[in-house]
């Protein structure tokens, strides 16, 4: 009867380590097709209404909806290698990163690499571009100056070129 119960239990044993040695596989599948949480905001939809303005994908949770507040706050997501097109804002915009490492860079300036709690203050009219590095997800809090009278000023893509730079420039590397 002894010999029953042991062999029972290390063939139990035997198929929980055949299950745990096939499972992390197909979980880590699974995981590189979902997007990581990064941050406690949420990640939002994709963000297709500005896909023209991005290169990669991003994603556009808005956090606030009291137009009387003037107030709109977003969190935005990138996946690794996402940035976007250079830009400016009439009002201004203000950044707080809130998961994972970005690159923002004013025109003629070297790029800065920008890590959790960073605060990116961006003055009216100044063109510049922000996203992801090219090995990590990235996540910020946006919201414009004057909201009620802030444009957008898209400009081109950042080039592969130039994109590569602000990268090399990563003090992580």
């Amino acid at each position: 009867m002894k010999k029953l119960i042991i062999l029972a239990v290390m063939a139990s044993f035997g198929s929980l380590q055949l299950s745990a040695q096939t499972k992390p596989e197909k979980t880590k599948n699974k995981m590189n097709k979902e997007i990581p949480k990064i941050s406690d905001f949420p990640t939002g939809e994709e963000n297709t209404g500005f896909a023209k303005y991005f290169t990669g994908k991003s994603y556009l949770a808005p956090l606030t909806n009291n137009k009387n507040l003037n107030v709109p706050l977003a969190n935005v997501t990138f996946e690794p290698g996402c940035r976007n097109n250079w830009h400016s804002h009439t009002g201004g915009q203000l950044l707080i990163v809130v998961g994972g490492e970005g690159l923002y860079q004013e025109r003629g300036k070297a790029a800065r690499h920008l890590k959790v709690g960073d605060v990116v203050e961006i003055a009216p009219n100044v063109e510049h571009w922000h996203g992801a590095t090219a090995s990590s997800w990235f996540a910020h809090l946006a919201t414009n100056g004057n909201p009620a009278t802030n444009e957008n000023n898209w400009l081109e893509a950042v080039s592969d070129e130039e994109y590569k730079i602000a990268n090399d420039q990563n003090p992580k590397k």
